[in-house]
């Protein structure tokens, strides 16, 4: 085989405790992760209250009227703040390396996953490149949809089903496809 190009990637290089501020201690973390398995993570229909208290247990800012179905997964809880009246779907998958703030009157459909981590392959050492995600009041995250790192979804924004968001997006939009598209506004 001809090695015209040799790779620059070391990943032995990467350092899993630069960039990255966990926010809590090994053992916050570890309770969290037992907690997780068993109350949020299962399939059984823990009721919603419930799940909502183990996440302000944990230091999370919890509306009213959350629905939290089963199967969410959720990092660090002490790094998201939920609006009143949000709806999470079944296998939303929360990856809040930093603050995830979720406003009021906002749907968060199945198999969503919200990253806000990623790393920069521009460096051989692929470091942690980890951004707020922030989904104004109203909007409505369709299935499947990825949200990147540093994002925020305008008040009253759709982003339909299996969409992927890597940068901001305005308020009052429809959005769709790979790479997103406006469609058109959402309120006339």
């Amino acid at each position: 085989m001809d090695n015209f190009y040799l790779s620059q990637v070391r990943l032995k290089d990467f350092n899993a405790a630069e960039g990255l501020d966990r926010g809590a201690g090994k053992l916050k973390e570890t309770c969290w992760y037992i907690v997780k398995m068993l109350f949020f993570l299962t399939a059984f229909p823990v009721p919603s209250g419930i799940k909502a208290r183990l996440l302000r247990l944990f230091g999370a800012k919890v509306g009213s009227g959350v629905v939290i179905k089963p199967r969410v997964n959720i990092h660090f809880p002490w790094k998201l703040e939920i609006g009143n009246d949000v709806w999470l779907g079944e296998e939303v998958y929360l990856l809040n390396f930093e603050p995830l703030v979720i406003g009021n009157n906002v749907c968060i459909s199945q198999r969503a996953f919200l990253c806000g981590g990623n790393h920069d392959f521009r460096h051989p050492a692929m470091p942690y490149r980890n951004a707020p995600i922030t989904l104004m009041d109203g909007c409505w995250v369709g299935a499947c949809v990825f949200i990147g790192p540093g994002v925020t979804i305008g008040t009253d924004t759709v982003i339909t089903a299996g969409s992927v968001v890597t940068a901001s997006v305005a308020q009052n939009g429809i959005f769709k496809g790979n790479p997103l598209a406006f469609v058109s506004d959402r309120w006339r």
